[in-house]
C-alpha cells in the first residue's frame, strides 16, 4: 500500500466536505429570503429585527408652549442699534416645561430665557437682542427652542429692515486701487 496517497485522500475529504456546509449555509439564506419575499407578496408587514417599538408620548409628560407671539416685526431701523424683544409663553401642559437649549441663527442675534422649569399654567420667557452693526436691508434672525415638549423644536423669529447709515455708504468699497 502507499502510503504517500492517503494524505491526498484526506485533502480531498476534507474539501468536500467544506464545500458542503457553505452550500448548506447558502440554502438557508436562501430559504429565509424566501420566506420574506413570501411574506411581502401576502401584503405582511416584515418589521426587522433592528427596530425598536415607539410608543407614544404620556401626555403627563409634555410640557407646551402657548406663545403670545413667535414673530415680531421690528420695522426699519439704523444700522448699528440693538433691537431687543421679550416673547413670553405659558405652560399649557401637563408637564413642568423645561428648555434644554436655545441657538440662535447668527452671532447677530443672543438669546437669554427662562432657566428654571416652568410648571403647567407658569409663565416663562425667551429674550432676543439683534445687533444690526454690520448689517444692511432685509434681516429675519431666528432662535431655535429644544425643550421637552411636542414637537420638541420651536422657532422664534425677528424680521425687519436695516438701513445702512451714511457714514458707512459714502465710504469707497475697500480693494485694489486701479493705477
Amino acid at each position: 500500500m502507499n502510503y504517500s496517497k492517503i494524505p491526498v485522500w484526506l485533502l480531498g475529504a476534507s474539501l468536500l466536505f467544506t464545500a458542503a456546509c457553505s452550500q448548506s449555509e447558502k440554502d438557508d439564506r436562501i430559504e429565509a429570503l424566501e420566506q420574506k419575499i413570501s411574506q411581502l407578496e401576502q401584503n405582511q408587514v416584515v418589521t426587522p429585527s433592528n427596530t425598536q417599538n415607539v410608543t407614544p408620548a404620556d401626555p403627563s409628560s409634555i410640557a407646551a408652549f402657548s406663545f403670545e407671539e413667535e414673530v415680531f416685526d421690528f420695522g426699519t431701523i439704523q444700522e448699528g442699534k440693538v433691537i431687543e424683544h421679550l416673547f413670553t409663553f405659558e405652560n399649557s401642559g401637563q408637564a413642568p416645561l423645561v428648555i434644554s437649549n436655545i441657538q440662535a441663527s447668527c452671532g447677530c442675534t443672543t438669546p437669554e430665557w427662562t432657566k428654571t422649569p416652568i410648571k403647567p399654567g407658569e409663565e416663562g420667557f425667551v429674550k432676543v437682542a439683534f445687533n444690526s452693526t454690520g448689517k444692511s436691508g432685509v434681516q429675519s434672525p431666528t432662535v431655535t427652542i429644544q425643550a421637552n415638549t411636542s414637537p420638541n423644536v420651536t422657532r422664534l423669529r425677528l424680521k425687519g429692515t436695516v438701513n445702512r447709515n451714511s457714514a458707512s455708504a459714502s465710504q469707497p468699497a475697500a480693494g485694489p486701487v486701479k493705477r
